[in-house]
């Protein structure tokens, strides 16, 4: 169920790529997003439930109202969520199952005053509510730092790095870029004091959908963001804050909050070949 609305009529061609709900593979890509790879609970009579739901391992994702339980400034780092998957034997009406549904809330891409396209909601959205992904082509590293190098100043960078430090201190990472596939997610801006939060999400496969959840209530006609740096990494400590690591001018950011660092946030290891990134 797709509920988006567009203005103006058409949007301009290197704003509308080819559409798809959910990830592809792209070159490099370890993984394919779509290959089923997570065995199935067994929930056939009793709801899923930590203890004794396999895709539930401490607690419950979600509430009663299919909000996040984890959301906001009380957690200082995102938690991944483990939905039920295809071969589970609970319902399709089991509340593990939120992401999976996909969009529930009216969206509309509009035209921004200074940041191109932007993408906002045309009803109320409350705190803790799913509201779309960020879905595009897997990419490996390589094609990644590939697709960076060819861009200049005046070319939109669609392309997130989500790194997931799991627990003996091994690094996961995705790499997605929606430029030329990919869903309404990629219309999304930056903020300094975004209303969005991204959490890795997985449901079939070891390759998480990048959700997006409504880090507060959000009111219509309120522009949906999100904090590209990943809510911790924005580098403002560089000894040349207006330039990037290959020396190309920083874009400045329009978010227009308080706490404005004044450019976009970036990943230094995707624009250097030679710096790896900083895992610890």
């Amino acid at each position: 169920k797709v509920k988006i609305a567009c203005l103006p009529h058409t949007l301009p061609s290197q704003a509308n790529p080819q559409y798809t709900p959910d990830h592809v593979a792209g070159p490099g890509a370890d993984t394919d997003p779509t290959q089923i790879t997570f065995p199935g609970c067994s929930c056939l009579q009793t709801p899923c439930l930590p203890g004794t739901c396999s895709c539930l391992r401490n607690k419950e994702n979600y509430d009663a109202n299919l909000r996040l339980r984890a959301i906001g400034s009380e957690t200082e780092r995102a938690e991944p969520v483990f939905e039920c998957n295809i071969l589970c034997q609970c319902s399709d009406q089991c509340k593990n199952r939120v992401v999976q549904r996909g969009l529930q809330f009216h969206l509309q891409v509009f035209k921004t005053e200074k940041k191109g396209w932007g993408l906002r909601t045309l009803e109320f959205i409350p705190k803790g509510r799913f509201v779309c992904e960020y879905a595009g082509e897997v990419l490996g590293f390589a094609e990644v730092q590939r697709r960076i190098q060819l861009q200049t100043i005046h070319d939109s960078n669609y392309i997130i790095a989500v790194r997931e430090h799991v627990y003996n201190g091994q690094v996961i990472e995705t790499f997605v870029d929606p430029a030329h596939i990919g869903n309404i997610g990629r219309f999304l801006n930056h903020s300094c004091e975004p209303n969005l939060l991204m959490i890795p999400v997985r449901i079939d496969s070891m390759v998480p959908k990048l959700a997006l959840f409504a880090a507060k209530d959000i009111l219509p006609e309120e522009e949906l963001s999100y904090d590209y740096s990943g809510r911790f990494l924005n580098l403002m400590d560089s000894k040349n804050k207006e330039r990037l690591g290959n020396g190309k001018p920083r874009k400045p950011c329009y978010c227009g909050a308080k706490s404005c660092a004044a450019f976009l946030p970036y990943d230094s290891s995707l624009y250097c070949p030679s710096e790896k990134p900083n895992v610890s």
